[in-house]
C-alpha cells in the first residue's frame, strides 16, 4: 500500500469520480472493473495482498470497523440477554417524563432518545454505491463527527477481519466507532469470539453461505432448531437477576455531569427553589439567612438604620422625615411579614409609599357642615428606593449574623472566664456597620485570645495551630509577664486615649510614673524573659501600640477623619512611566491629587479607574489626609502628659513613639477599609447609571404606526445591506404583527437596478407594511436609506389607510424609514437561537428578522438575550464592574418592565418568546416559570381564569403555583378577555389583583347606579363578573369617572384599616382601559446615535483636530475625496490639499493611503472636511484639558517628561518617524488600543524600543489577541531611515515594508482565517474546547475526536485537542502560524487538509511506537 492510498488524493474528484464507498463488510477496498471488458481484473493473491493490508490498517487505527448487532445466530442465549437488558435500560429511562428528556436534549445536543426500532450499535455511513464500484475511505473519515445510520442488513457482516481482536494499545482506537456500551457485555463478546472464530481468512454468516436458499433454511431450521427451545429457562433466570438487581429509576444525575444540571437549573437545590411556595429571587437572595430571625426590636432597628442611609439622598422636607421612616417599616413588612416582591408593593400597595396631607379649608366652626379638606400627596419612595430597601435588608441581615456572633462568642466569655469588657458591652449593640463589628471582633480576638483558646477546647472546637513565636504568641507573654508593668506605667489605657479623642465622657488625665521609662525597664528586665532594658522597653512599646491598634474606638477616630477630611492622590509606578502617556485612557488619572469623596462621588468611574491602573501596577492610589501633622498633633495632645520635666518630657517622648508605631498601622488598615469602602459606593453609583439606562432601552413601546393607538404591533418590512458592498445584495424580512417571518428575499440594487426597483415596490404594494426598518454594519446604510427615500416620494409609496383624528376621513401618509437600534440584532444573527428560530435564512436575513422585531417590541428582545445582556454597552466603563453585580442591576429593570406590560399567560404557552418574559414575572423566576408552563401543559394549556393558577379540583386542574407565589404573579398574568366564554372575567385582563376584584365589581355597580336587588339578580344569573361583564356589554365605563373616590377610599381606611385611595385610582383606569400601554413612544435614534453605530466613532474617539490615515478615490486637480478608515467620506480643496501651489493630481493618486487632518465634521451626512497640507498634518492632535494645579501635580509631569526626554535622547526612540500609511507613533499598549476597532489582519508599524535598527509591527491575529512582531533592519543608509534588507526571526528576508506587510502578516492572516473557518475549529476557549470534547465523548464512547481553538495567550498559535475515547485524557498540541503554512511540532503544512493528515499520521505513528 502506498503513502497516496492513506492521504487524501492530490487531484479533487469530482461527485461522478468519488461515489464509490468503503466496504465495511469485507473490510477492504473492492478493485475497479474495467467498464470495456466487465471482467474481474483481481487475483486470489491480490486479495490476500489486501486482506493483510486491511488487517493492518484495523491494528493501526486506522479504519473504522463495523460490528454488527448480533454475533452469530447460534448465540441466541447472549443475544436474548442483551434484547432483556436493552429493554430494562428503556424501562429505567422512561420514568423520566417527557419534558425533563427535552431538557436532556438541551443540555447535550449528542444525546437522542432511545427507541426500540434503533439498533444497540450505530453503523459507519456508506457511500453512494454505483454498479458495485467502491473506493477506500481517507483519513478524514477516520474522524468524521457526524453520527452514521444504519445501514441495511444486507450489507452487513459481523467482523472485519480476524484481527479484529488484537487493537489494544492506547491509539488503537483513536477513531470514531461505536461498540459495545457495557464492559461486561464486551468481555463476553470478546471470549465467545476466541471460542467461536473460525479459521477461515474471513467468517461468513449462516445467512449467507453459498449455495443455502431459504427452503435449504428452512429446512436446517427444521432440523437443528432456532436455538430459542429453552427461552423459558432463561427468562426465570432473567427475572430473578432483575429481582435481585432490584429497580433503579434513572435520574438526571445519573446522565450528566452537575455542572450541566447546574447550567440548566436542574440539581436538587434548584428542583426546591422550583417547588417552595416562596417568590425565587427572595429565594435566592435570602439563602445565606436563611435560619436567621429578627425580633421585633431588630426590626425597628433596620427601619432606622435604612431611613439612615436613604434620607440623606432624598430631597423632602425635613418634617417628612417621621413619615419617610414609617414608610420605610411599613415596606419592609411587605417584603418580610407578606413575602411580596417589589412589583407587587409599588401596584398595590402605593398608597403607603405616599404621603397624605389633609389640610382644612372651611373656615366655619359653628355650623353643622363638615370641614372641607385640601389633600396634598407627597412620593416618599419610587421604584429604585424599593430596590435600595430590598438590598439593603439583605446587608442588615449579614450585619444582624454577624453581631449575634460576636454576641455569642462574648456572652460565653462572660459564662466560662468571667469577663466584663465595658468597651464591649458599650459599642456592640450600636454598631451599625460591618467595619464596626470587624474592629469588635479583632479586638476580642487579640484581648481574650487565650480565654478564647480555653473555651474552644472545652468545646472541642479549638482546631488552631499556631508557629511558635508567632505575634499572637508573643503578646500573650508580654501581657503575662513583668514587661506589661511597663505597659500600665504610661499613665493612660488605650482606650481612655481614644475617649479624649472621641471626646466621649469627661477627659482622662495622665499621670507619670516616678522613674525614667528606660530605668523603669531596667527594673523589670529578667534572664527568663527579656534580658536587657532596651528589650523590655520594645516590648513594652509594641505592646501598647498594638492595644491602640485594636482598640475599636481608636480605630472609629481614624476613620470619621478619613472620610471627612480624605482625599485621593495618584502617583504612576516606574511601569506607568513610559507606559502611560498622552494618549492612554490613564493618562486623565496620572497625576491627579486632592480627589475629595464628594469629587469622586460626582465622577464614580473614575476612582474605578485609578483601582483598576493600581491592579495593572500601573499606579499607586493611596488616601491621605489634608491634615494629618493637625490630626496627628491632636491625638498627640491627648496622649501626652501636661505636667512640665524631664521625667515627663521622657515618657511623653515615649508615648510619641508609641503612636508613630501605631500609627503607621492604623493608617494602613484604615485606607484598605476606606479603599474597599469606596468601591463599592462607586460600583453602587455606575450600576445605578446602567440600570437607568436600561431601563430606557425597555421603556419603549412598540413603534406606532400612524393613526393607531400606542401599543398596536406594526407589520414590518426590515432591510440591510450589512457591510454595504456594491456586490452584496440587499436581505429583507417581512415580518408580520403576530411575529411570524412570511417573505424573506434579496434586492440586488436598488439605486440602479430597474428590475430590483421594481420588486421592491410591488412588494411594498402587496405586504402594506406600517414602516420599514433599516440598518446595516457601514456607513453604506446611510446610503441605502436615502435611496429608499427617494424611491417611496418618486414611487409615492404610502403606508395602510387610517382615519384622520381631526377630519374623521381615511388617509394614508408616505411610508415612513427609520433607522433601527441594531445592538440585539447584531448578537442574534449569528447566535444558536437564530439557527433554531430560522435555520434555511442567511445570517443578514436573521439580522433584518431582528431589527423588524425589535420594532414590534424592544422589551422582548432584550428579554431573549438571557445572560448576554452584558454584552450591551449601558456605560462606557462597565467593563470595571462585577459582572454578577451588574446582571442582577438589569435583571431588576427587566423585572420593572415586565410588570409594568404583565405578560398574557396564554401566549407564552405557545410563544416562546412571550415566555422569555416570565422569568421576570413578580414571585417568578427562571426555575418556577418553567414549572409554570409545565404544569399548565399538563393542565390542558389553556388558563381560563387566575383562580385556576392555584389550582381547580373540579376542574382536574392541578395547581400551577403556590398561594404566596400566586398572590405576587397574579396581577401581572392577564388573560384575555372573551364575551363568549361564561367562565371569562374581565377583571383578569387588568392590573386590579384578585384581592380587589370585589372592589371593582362594587365601583362598577355604583356607576351603572344598581340597588342590591339588581345586583343580586346580576350576580344570580351570571356570576360574581356579571356586574363588569354588563358594564362592558353595555359600553358603560366611562360612568365610571363619575364616582367620588376619596368617600370611598376614607370608608376603607376607617372600616378595615386599608389604604386603598391609589389602588381605586387603578381599578377605574382599568375598567376603561385594560393594561393601558404606559411605556413610551418608540424611541428614534439622533444623528449622533446613527453615527456611533453605523461607524464605531464616538466623538472622543473621533473628532476635530485629530490626524486620521485616509484613502484617496478621487483626486482633481483642484479637489480630492478620501475615505476614512470608518467609511466617511472626506473632501479637501486645493487650499487644503497641499502647501504647494500644484495640481493636486499630480500629488495624490487613486487608491494612494495618506494621513489628513479633520477640520469639521457632518455626523448627519457622514462628512468630513479634510487638510492634507504637511504643515498642518504634522502638528499632532492633543486633547484640550485644562489642569486645575490644585488637583494635577504639574510639578512631577514636568519631572517625568524631562526624564523621558533624556531617555529617548539615548535611545533615538521618539525621534523616530517612517513614511509608510500603516505607521503610527505607538507602544505596544496604544497599537493595541488602534488595533481594537479594526478587522483582524489589520496592522500598525511603530518604533521598537530595541533601538533605531529595529521597528515593531503589530497585528490582530483575533480580537483581543495581536502579535507583536520585531523586524531587524539591515543595510541602512541612516540611522532614521529604513533599512534595505528587514529580517524578522533570522528567517525571513524582506527588502521593504510593503512586502512584508503582503507576503508576512497578510499571510499570516489568511491562514489565520482558514484555520478559524475550518468545520473543526472551536471559537471558545481552550477549556471549552475541552469540555466540548469530554461531553462529545461522554456521548459517543468509543469515538475519538480533535479540534482546534485559538491559543489566546501566545499570538500566532492555536491548539490542536484531541481525544482518544470517553476515557482518555486530552492532549493539546501547538499550531504555529507562519506565512503560508501551517506548523505542527516543527513539521510545515500548506493547508488544512493537509495539517488534518500530518495529525492523523502522526498518531499513528505514535501508536505505533507504543
Amino acid at each position: 500500500m502506498s503513502m497516496a492510498d492513506l492521504i487524501n488524493g492530490e487531484a479533487e474528484l469530482d461527485d461522478e469520480e468519488n461515489d464509490g464507498s468503503f466496504d465495511e463488510d469485507a473490510g477492504e477496498a473492492p478493485r475497479k472493473k474495467k467498464d470495456t471488458a466487465g471482467l474481474d481484473d483481481s487475483s486470489e493473491e491480490e486479495e490476500d495482498d489486501d486482506d493483510e493490508e486491511a488487517a493492518r490498517a484495523v491494528r493501526e487505527g486506522f479504519i473504522i470497523d463495523d460490528e454488527e448487532d448480533e454475533i452469530d445466530n447460534s448465540r441466541g442465549r447472549r443475544n436474548r440477554k442483551e434484547r432483556h437488558k436493552k429493554r430494562s435500560r428503556d424501562e429505567e429511562e422512561a420514568a423520566l417524563d417527557e419534558e425533563d428528556l427535552d431538557l436532556i436534549g438541551e443540555a447535550n445536543p449528542e444525546w437522542e432518545r432511545k427507541t426500540t426500532t434503533q439498533p444497540k450499535l450505530k453503523r459507519l455511513k456508506r457511500g453512494h454505491r454505483d454498479d458495485g464500484d467502491q473506493q477506500q475511505k481517507g483519513l478524514d473519515d477516520i474522524f468524521s463527527d457526524d453520527e452514521e445510520p444504519d445501514a441495511n442488513h444486507e450489507y452487513e457482516r459481523p467482523f472485519a477481519s480476524r484481527d479484529h481482536h488484537q487493537r489494544v494499545d492506547e491509539f488503537a482506537d483513536f477513531i470514531e466507532e461505536d461498540d459495545l456500551e457495557d464492559e461486561d457485555e464486551r468481555q463476553r463478546a470478546q471470549e465467545e469470539l476466541e471460542v467461536a472464530r473460525p479459521r477461515e481468512r474471513g467468517y461468513v454468516g449462516a445467512g449467507e453461505a453459498t449455495g443455502l436458499d431459504k427452503d435449504a433454511l428452512d429446512d436446517m431450521e427444521a432440523i437443528f432448531g432456532t436455538g430459542e427451545d429453552y427461552d423459558w429457562a432463561l427468562a426465570m433466570e432473567e427475572d430473578e437477576e432483575a429481582r435481585e438487581a432490584g429497580e433503579h429509576n434513572l435520574e438526571l444525575k445519573d446522565v450528566f455531569e452537575p455542572s450541566q444540571l447546574t447550567e440548566k437549573l436542574l440539581t436538587d437545590e434548584d428542583n426546591q427553589i422550583r417547588w417552595l411556595d416562596e417568590p425565587e429571587r427572595f429565594q435566592l437572595d435570602r439563602a445565606p439567612f436563611k435560619n436567621l430571625h429578627l425580633s421585633e426590636e431588630q426590626f425597628k432597628e433596620e427601619a432606622r438604620w435604612i431611613t439612615s442611609l436613604i434620607w440623606p439622598k432624598k430631597q423632602l422636607a425635613s418634617d417628612l422625615q417621621g413619615p419617610f421612616q414609617r414608610a420605610i417599616g411599613k415596606v419592609l413588612e411587605f417584603f418580610v411579614v407578606d413575602v411580596v416582591e417589589v412589583p407587587y408593593v409599588f401596584q398595590h400597595r402605593k398608597d403607603y409609599l405616599i404621603y397624605a396631607k389633609k389640610t382644612k379649608t372651611n373656615s366655619s366652626h359653628h355650623d353643622n357642615l363638615e370641614d372641607d379638606f385640601h389633600v396634598t400627596a407627597e412620593k416618599l419612595l419610587v421604584l429604585d428606593d424599593l430596590w435600595r430597601v430590598l438590598e439593603l435588608d439583605l446587608k442588615f441581615r449579614a450585619l444582624i449574623e454577624k453581631r449575634n456572633i460576636l454576641e455569642k462568642t462574648y456572652d460565653n466569655l462572660k459564662a466560662t472566664s468571667n469577663t466584663r469588657d465595658r468597651m464591649v458591652e458599650a459599642m456592640l449593640p450600636v454598631a451599625v456597620t460591618m467595619e464596626e463589628l470587624q474592629d469588635i471582633q479583632d479586638y476580642i480576638y487579640f484581648q481574650y485570645s487565650t480565654e478564647l483558646k480555653e473555651l474552644a477546647a472545652t468545646t472541642g472546637e479549638f482546631k488552631e495551630k499556631r508557629r511558635p513565636g508567632g505575634k499572637s504568641s508573643m503578646f500573650e507573654r508580654i501581657r503575662k509577664g513583668r514587661a506589661y508593668e511597663l505597659v500600665q506605667a504610661y499613665g493612660i489605657l488605650p482606650d481612655q486615649v481614644a475617649q479624649n479623642a472621641l471626646r466621649e465622657g469627661p477627659r482622662q488625665y495622665i499621670d507619670d510614673a516616678t522613674s525614667s521609662p528606660i530605668d523603669f525597664a531596667d527594673s523589670l528586665a529578667s534572664d527568663s524573659e527579656f534580658s536587657t532594658g532596651e528589650q523590655v522597653l520594645t516590648a513594652a512599646r509594641q505592646m501598647y501600640g498594638e492595644e491602640l491598634f485594636m482598640n475599636p474606638r481608636m480605630r472609629k477616630h481614624f476613620r470619621m477623619h478619613y472620610y471627612m477630611m480624605g482625599v485621593v492622590n495618584c502617583r504612576r509606578t516606574e511601569k506607568g512611566l513610559r507606559k502611560i502617556d498622552e494618549q492612554h485612557p490613564y493618562y486623565e488619572l496620572k497625576y491627579i491629587k486632592n480627589q475629595t469623596f464628594s469629587d469622586i462621588a460626582n465622577k464614580p468611574e473614575m476612582f474605578l479607574k485609578m483601582l483598576k491602573a493600581e491592579e495593572e501596577g500601573l499606579l499607586e492610589v493611596k488616601v491621605v489626609l489634608q491634615n494629618e501633622k493637625e490630626f496627628r498633633r491632636q491625638l498627640l495632645a491627648e496622649f501626652q502628659s501636661e505636667n512640665y520635666s524631664e521625667l515627663a518630657d521622657a515618657w511623653n517622648d515615649e508615648r510619641k513613639n508609641v503612636l508613630d508605631l501605631s500609627f503607621a498601622k492604623l493608617e494602613r488598615v484604615i485606607t484598605k477599609g476606606v479603599k474597599e469602602s469606596m468601591r463599592t459606593e462607586c460600583q453602587d453609583s455606575l450600576l445605578k447609571i446602567c440600570r437607568e439606562e436600561y431601563s430606557k432601552k425597555l421603556d419603549q413601546a412598540p413603534y406606532k404606526p400612524k393613526g393607531m393607538v400606542l401599543g398596536t404591533i406594526p407589520r414590518v418590512l426590515a432591510l440591510s445591506n450589512g457591510m454595504g458592498d456594491q456586490r452584496d445584495a440587499i436581505c429583507w424580512a417581512w415580518v408580520e404583527e403576530d411575529g411570524r417571518v412570511l417573505e424573506s428575499g434579496k434586492f440586488n440594487n436598488l439605486s440602479r437596478d430597474e428590475e430590483s426597483i421594481g420588486q421592491f415596490v410591488d412588494l411594498v404594494q402587496r405586504r402594506r407594511p406600517d414602516v420599514l426598518g433599516v440598518c446595516g454594519f457601514s456607513v453604506e446604510t446611510h446610503r441605502l436609506v436615502a435611496v429608499l427615500r427617494k424611491m417611496i416620494d418618486e414611487k409615492n409609496l404610502r403606508g395602510p389607510e387610517f382615519e384622520d383624528q381631526k377630519t374623521g376621513e381615511d388617509r394614508r401618509e408616505p411610508l415612513e424609514v427609520v433607522v433601527a437600534n441594531d445592538e440585539v440584532a447584531r448578537l442574534y444573527k449569528d447566535s444558536t437561537r437564530a439557527q433554531i428560530d430560522h435555520p434555511t435564512l442567511p445570517p443578514l436575513t436573521r439580522y433584518c428578522v431582528a431589527l423588524a422585531k425589535y420594532m414590534q417590541n424592544p422589551m422582548k428582545e432584550y428579554a431573549a438575550l438571557g445572560k448576554d445582556i452584558i454584552s450591551l454597552q449601558f456605560h462606557p466603563s462597565q467593563q470595571l464592574l462585577p459582572e454578577d453585580k451588574l446582571r442582577k442591576q438589569l435583571e431588576t429593570a427587566m423585572v420593572d418592565m415586565v410588570n409594568l406590560c404583565g405578560v398574557d399567560i396564554n401566549d407564552a404557552i405557545s410563544d416562546p418568546y412571550t415566555a422569555n418574559l416570565l422569568p421576570y414575572v413578580c414571585g417568578l423566576g427562571p426555575r418556577k416559570s418553567t414549572a409554570v408552563l409545565k404544569t399548565i401543559n399538563q393542565n390542558g394549556g389553556v388558563v381560563n381564569t387566575r383562580d385556576e393558577l392555584v389550582g381547580d379540583p373540579d376542574h382536574n386542574k392541578l395547581p400551577v403555583v403556590g398561594p404566596r407565589v400566586w398572590n405576587n404573579c397574579a396581577s401581572f398574568l392577564l388573560i384575555e378577555y372573551d364575551s363568549s366564554v361564561a367562565m371569562s372575567d374581565y377583571l383578569d385582563n387588568t392590573r386590579v389583583h384578585p384581592e380587589d376584584y370585589e372592589l371593582g365589581r362594587k365601583m362598577a355597580a355604583d356607576a351603572l347606579e344598581l340597588d342590591e336587588e339588581d345586583v343580586k339578580a346580576e350576580v344570580d344569573e351570571g356570576g360574581p363578573g356579571a356586574i363588569v361583564r354588563k358594564m362592558i356589554r353595555d359600553d358603560d365605563q366611562e360612568k365610571v369617572n363619575d364616582l367620588i373616590l376619596e368617600e370611598y377610599a376614607d370608608q376603607l381606611e376607617r372600616n378595615y384599616n386599608q389604604r386603598k385611595r391609589a389602588t381605586l385610582e387603578t381599578i377605574r383606569a382599568e375598567l376603561q382601559n385594560p393594561y393601558e400601554e404606559l411605556r413610551r413612544k418608540f424611541a428614534v435614534l439622533s444623528d449622533d446615535e446613527i453615527f456611533t453605530m453605523l461607524t464605531g466613532e464616538t466623538r472622543d474617539s473621533l473628532c476635530e483636530g485629530m490626524v486620521v490615515s485616509v484613502n484617496i478615490r478621487i483626486a482633481k486637480e483642484e479637489m480630492v475625496v478620501a475615505k476614512l478608515d470608518s467609511g466617511i467620506e472626506g473632501k479637501a480643496d486645493i487650499m487644503e490639499g497641499s502647501d504647494r501651489q500644484v495640481p493636486l493630481n499630480r500629488i495624490f493618486s487613486t487608491g494612494q493611503v495618506t494621513q489628513a487632518k479633520l477640520l469639521e465634521i457632518n455626523r448627519a451626512d457622514f462628512t468630513a472636511v479634510l487638510s492634507l497640507r504637511e504643515s498642518v498634518v504634522r502638528v499632532p492632535y492633543r486633547k484640550r484639558v485644562n489642569h486645575d494645579p490644585s488637583t494635577w501635580d504639574v510639578v512631577q509631569e514636568h519631572k517625568d517628561k524631562e526624564e523621558l526626554k533624556a531617555k529617548d535622547k539615548a535611545t533615538g526612540r521618539a525621534q523616530r518617524v517612517v513614511k509608510h500609511p500603516l505607521f503610527r507613533p505607538f507602544n505596544s499598549t496604544q497599537a493595541e488600543e488602534y488595533l481594537g476597532s479594526q478587522a483582524p489582519g489589520d496592522a500598525v508599524i511603530r518604533p521598537s524600543s530595541k533601538g533605531n535598527d529595529h521597528l515593531a509591527v503589530t497585528w490582530k491575529v483575533a480580537d483581543g489577541v495581536y502579535q507583536h512582531i520585531d523586524v531587524v533592519e539591515l543595510d541602512k543608509e541612516s540611522e532614521f531611515s529604513v533599512g534595505r534588507k528587514l529580517r524578522i526571526g533570522n528567517k525571513y528576508n524582506y527588502s521593504d515594508l510593503d512586502e512584508l506587510i503582503v507576503d508576512h502578516v497578510k499571510a499570516m492572516a489568511k491562514k489565520v482565517d482558514e484555520i478559524m473557518q475550518h468545520e473543526k475549529y472551536q471559537s471558545g476557549s481552550r477549556n471549552d474546547t475541552e469540555n466540548w470534547l469530554h461531553s462529545y465523548t461522554k456521548a459517543n464512547p468509543k469515538r475519538s475526536v480533535y479540534a482546534f481553538c485559538l491559543d489566546s495567550r501566545h499570538p500566532g498559535y492555536f491548539y490542536l485537542c484531541f481525544k482518544a475515547g470517553e476515557n482518555a485524557r486530552v492532549n493539546a498540541w501547538p499550531v504555529r502560524i507562519v506565512p503560508n503554512a501551517f506548523e505542527l511540532m516543527k513539521n510545515p503544512y500548506p493547508d488544512m487538509r493537509a495539517l488534518c493528515n500530518g495529525f492523523k499520521m502522526r498518531v499513528a505513528s505514535e501508536s505505533q511506537r507504543r
